[in-house]
């Protein structure tokens, strides 16, 4: 399928595989995993010590944001105007935080900002490389998704995908 509906679903899916990377590494890491971790930085490692199980939960919220916007647009979009406000504003959560902290991260890198005390140079790696820009990266899928999905007016014709039978 071509044209708004098909880049539509494809968006849609590109955000739920990028939200399902993000989802799967809390669950793995909430499950006792150790690869990758020093990516997050020293604070938050030790900020979760001892309760990482508490990474479990946050991974399934993850999980389920990153399908939800394909269910329900597979589903005629219910509660229209509700349920894609709850994505528009997912979208630009998602796309400005991992953004904006992946410009901060990479200036923070290249010596334009100086925190003071120093920084954790591993967690910085992981956030302005991997982190952060998957974030960004799982944001402007969904919000592709948001813009190609749209009613242009309420005449106009209606670009959700179809319904399944």
């Amino acid at each position: 399928m071509t044209g708004p509906v098909g880049t539509g679903r494809a968006a849609l899916l590109v955000a739920g595989l990028l939200g399902t990377l993000h989802a799967g590494f809390s669950l793995y890491w909430g499950l006792g995993g150790g690869w990758l971790v020093e990516t997050l930085g020293t604070r938050i490692v030790e900020a979760f010590a001892g309760w990482e199980w508490a990474l479990v939960p946050i991974g399934v919220v993850k999980l389920v944001a990153a399908w939800f916007p394909m269910v329900v647009a597979r589903r005629g979009w219910p509660a229209r105007r509700l349920v894609r406000a709850a994505c528009w504003v997912g979208a630009l959560v998602l796309l400005a935080w991992g953004g904006l902290n992946t410009v901060v991260g990479n200036l923070v890198l290249a010596g334009a900002i100086v925190p003071d005390g120093g920084f954790d140079r591993p967690g910085m790696v992981g956030h302005a490389y991997l982190w952060d820009p998957l974030f960004a990266a799982w944001g402007c899928a969904l919000l592709v998704a948001m813009v190609v999905t749209r009613r242009p007016s309420p005449a106009g014709p209606d670009r959700s995908l179809p319904t399944r039978s």
